[in-house]
């Protein structure tokens, strides 16, 4: 979320703005509710706290993929 020119939010909506189809899931070490769900309404597919364990992001992974919508 915290990002030296711009906020891990702002880059989000901005990935999503150049590519809809984009997935994007946050991982931050910063877990405060507040911010998991300002990068959701964002667009971000899902959120990650530091430090997490492969498996946690390879299930994370995943689940984005099985409910990412069709690709045009």
């Amino acid at each position: 979320i915290i990002m030296p020119y711009q906020d891990g939010v702002s880059a989000t909506r901005a990935i999503l703005a150049e590519d809809p189809t984009a997935i994007v899931i946050m991982c931050s070490a910063l877990g405060e509710e507040s911010r998991v769900i300002e990068a959701v309404d964002a667009g971000a597919a899902d959120f990650v706290v530091k430090p997490f364990e492969a498996e946690d992001m390879r299930r994370l992974v995943e689940k984005a993929l099985e409910t990412r919508p069709p690709l045009p």
